[in-house]
Order: structure tokens, then C-alpha cells, then sequence
């Protein structure tokens, strides 16, 4: 019974040895490293970098495409002026009928 116990010590020792050297691990299916319950490394400076240009450009775009082409935000058709429209197309009664009649 005690030398059960004790070998079943030692295998259990030598597990978490194994497994705290091993906290890092690169997997072999070609996608990254892999980490648990450890922060992920950082990407390199290239891509961070090509990420940012990317961005911009796609901001840059957004915003020229905005500037030049409003119509794809407001609509493609003719602005009306508000002063053209008439009484009767806004449904207001004419000034000789209703409550505040003259």
C-alpha cells in the first residue's frame, strides 16, 4: 500500500514537470502557435504594420467615395425645395375656413 502510494506520487510529480515545462507548444497544422492560459505572443512588426496600411486605405476609400459621390448615402434623386409645395399638397385648409377664420 505505501509503495502504491508513493509511486503514484512520483508519476504524478513528474507529469506537472512535463507539463509546466511544456506551457508553449507549437501545434504542426500550420496554423500558429498555440498557448493556455498564457498570453498569445505578439505579432511581428510587419504585419502590424501592413495591417495599419490596410486600414487606412480602406478608410480612405470610405471617406473619398463619401466626399465625391454623396448620392450613394442621401439617395439619387433631385432635391425638392420645400417653398414650391403648395397648401393643398401639404393638406393645410385655406385661410377662409376652419376655427381661426378672419
Amino acid at each position: 500500500m505505501l509503495g502504491r502510494n508513493i509511486l503514484s506520487r512520483a508519476i504524478l510529480l513528474r507529469t506537472l514537470k512535463n507539463a509546466a515545462n511544456n506551457r508553449n507548444q507549437i501545434r504542426n497544422d500550420s496554423h500558429g502557435v498555440w498557448s493556455y492560459r498564457v498570453p498569445p505572443p505578439l505579432p511581428k512588426k510587419a504585419t502590424i504594420f501592413q495591417a495599419e496600411i490596410l486600414g487606412g486605405l480602406c478608410w480612405w476609400w470610405i471617406l473619398y467615395h463619401i466626399a465625391t459621390e454623396p448620392e450613394h448615402i442621401y439617395g439619387e434623386w433631385p432635391y425638392v425645395d420645400p417653398s414650391t409645395w403648395t397648401d393643398e399638397e401639404l393638406g393645410i385648409p385655406p385661410d377662409s375656413q376652419g376655427p381661426l377664420k378672419k
